[in-house]
């Protein structure tokens, strides 16, 4: 995610409003940023690389005067982190920052370039300011020319824009990626989020999927697309803003957990063909090229990650995989040749011990892949190829939309490995697509499911000790719930293969010790743990379950509770079963009382062995 500012009244509070919204968004996460001035009707822009501190450090090195501009901070998609890429992005006069993914910017940069448009960035960005300035050319109006791009742009976006020719207006468009307006006395705000607006003024607008915003330093207007004026309602916002940072919401990590569905969408989106069956991916054709197998490393939920990518992967593109934590892989010799390829798993990019273990299989000859959510971070630096996670910046220390989106890149690069080597027919990778495209609305309706999740809770946070249990691609499931118990609420937690509890844990199961069993409906496997359910049944252990099937509220009288979840393609199961698991860890650390975002004893990048 990305942060824009954009303000439009005094020209004394241009640059400082412009600047601390930046700060104020720096939460989110950023590698570059920059603004945008209209001075004396000319724009003046800066950009930097890195942190905030150092656009400050040009800033004051030059002077800006205007009474209008734009802000944006940048969390790189298209395009490395570099000075280069970072917005506001110029052509002409008219000067854009953007938050979201252009999915037709090929296609449309190619037009560009056959009219003579220079590109100057690696970034999808680029082509909206240069479609503006081209019907600009023609004749449009600075109204006119937005309207008209927008029409022709297919994504996501969030966007702020001033034009040297109308030096009197900012105009914003949205269409999936947040941006609100804010109301004041002879200026006005536009902003991706709240705080970076928030000590100006508590008038906010929410805009809508396709309006179009008109800002003067007296006045605005909302159009659709078409031009047409839209009324959206004014609210008066009194949170405090550490409290809007997270959305309204109490946590971090429940903010996170809700964003999974947008997540998912945005990892999705732009990367497959539904009308093909096909995946692409950017440099990866070399990579894969003759691999006879794959070794996957991670550690803690990056590991649970590899485990269901193993389940996916056999499946669908029949790869053998082999998988180890990244903190043991280094400690017995591996067979790792030149057929080999090495998926490293690291939300950050930085873990120490999967940086360590992927250079370790690179020296054995592996060809390397990293799947990340962070641009530019260490282990995609060094890995020959690499799969971005669009789950935006991540703070609650225990993942969540980090967790679910890396399984849907594993979901995709199955895909993609089907179909590269003939396993995968067209009708299959179809199928697999939609199949995908289906789980945004699918984990809509898990996350409903939070107040009922919320209620088992109570019921349950005063027991010391849980165990998980999971088959076949849940197994995995089961580690994460397990995981995420012990990770927040301090709870001492167990998760195991459903098979292995009379192998050693059914021994702990009593009265005192409930029970999460992770069982979708999916036939054999749905049958082999039921057996399981009335082994800890007879011996007076506490059942819930989570399943799924209409069939499902007959097993009422066998179990504690009963949580349903929505019916899905079992290879993508994992990530709605996981949803209900993650709200159950979040509630009941809530109710003891722990620090949810920032459990004890842990860190969100570990950069150390």
């Amino acid at each position: 995610m990305c942060g824009i500012v954009g303000y439009i009244g005094s020209a004394g509070k241009t640059v400082n409003v412009l600047v601390e919204g930046l700060r104020r968004l720096e939460y989110r996460g950023y590698d570059s940023s920059g603004i945008a001035i209209l001075e004396n009707g000319h724009a003046k822009v800066l950009k930097s690389e890195g942190k905030l501190d150092n656009l400050l450090k040009k800033l004051s090195l030059t002077s800006f005067n205007g009474s209008l501009g734009i802000g944006h901070t940048r969390w790189a998609t298209h395009g490395i982190a570099s000075e280069r890429n970072a917005h506001p992005h110029v052509s002409g006069g008219t000067a854009v920052v953007h938050n979201g993914i252009i999915e037709n910017y090929q296609e449309l940069k190619d037009e560009l370039k056959k009219k003579g448009y220079v590109f100057n960035s690696d970034t999808d960005t680029e082509v909206i300011s240069h479609l503006i300035e081209d019907f600009l050319k023609k004749g449009s109006s600075f109204e006119e020319s937005v309207r008209g791009t927008f029409k022709l742009i297919e994504g996501s976006y969030a966007v702020a824009i001033v034009s040297e020719r109308e030096p009197d207006k900012i105009i914003g468009v949205r269409r999936f990626s947040p941006l609100i307006l804010a109301l004041g006395e002879n200026e006005n705000f536009i902003a991706s989020d709240i705080p970076a607006v928030l000590p100006y003024s508590r008038k906010i607008i929410f805009l809508e999927d396709g309006d179009v915003a008109i800002l003067e330093r007296d006045r605005f207007r909302i159009t659709d697309l078409n031009g047409h004026e839209v009324k959206r309602e004014i609210f008066s916002i009194n949170w405090d803003p550490v409290a809007v940072e997270k959305g309204g919401y109490k946590h971090f990590m429940l903010k996170e957990i809700h964003e999974q569905p947008h997540a998912v969408l945005d990892t999705i989106r732009g990367r497959v063909s539904e009308e093909k069956g096909d995946v692409y991916f950017e440099d990866l054709e070399n990579v894969v090229n003759g691999i006879k197998r794959i070794v996957a490393i991670g550690c803690g939920t990056s590991y649970h990650s590899c485990l269901v990518g193993r389940y996916i992967i056999e499946n669908i593109s029949k790869v053998p995989v082999e998988l180890d934590f990244a903190s043991e892989i280094r400690y017995r010799e591996p067979i790792i040749d030149e057929g080999t390829l090495a998926i490293a798993v690291s939300q950050s990019g930085e873990t120490a011990d999967t940086s360590e273990a992927l250079l370790e299989m690179k020296k054995r000859g592996a060809r390397t892949l990293a799947i990340t959510n962070v641009p530019k971070s260490k282990i995609s630096r060094e890995s020959d190829a690499v799969i971005y996670t669009y789950a935006g910046p991540e703070i609650g220390v225990a993942s969540t939309k980090a967790f679910t989106t890396q399984l849907i890149v594993f979901y995709l690069l199955s895909i993609y490995l089907g179909r590269y080597t003939g396993r995968v027919s067209d009708q299959e990778g179809r199928r697999f697509i939609r199949d995908a495209f289906r789980m945004p609305q699918l984990l809509e309706m898990a996350l409903k499911l939070d107040q009922e999740i919320k209620e088992l809770a109570m019921e349950f946070y005063h027991y010391r000790n849980f165990l998980y249990l999971g088959r076949g691609i849940n197994y995995p499931i089961a580690l994460e719930g397990a995981l995420k118990l012990k990770e927040v609420s301090y709870i001492h937690a167990e998760g195991y293969a459903a098979g292995e509890m009379k192998h050693g844990p059914i021994a702990l199961v009593d009265e005192s010790m409930p029970v999460v069993i992770v069982a979708p409906r999916d036939g054999i496997v749905y049958k082999k743990i039921l057996s399981n359910l009335q082994e800890i049944r007879a011996r007076r252990g506490k059942v819930i379950l989570i399943t799924s099937g209409e069939e499902a509220h007959e097993l009422n009288g066998q179990i504690d509770r009963l949580i349903k979840i929505p019916d899905c393609a079992y290879m993508l199961s994992p990530i709605i079963a996981v949803v209900p698991l993650q709200l159950f860890a979040y509630y009941i650390a809530v109710y003891k009382g722990t620090d949810v975002d920032q459990p004890r004893n842990l860190a969100k990048v570990v950069t150390v062995e």
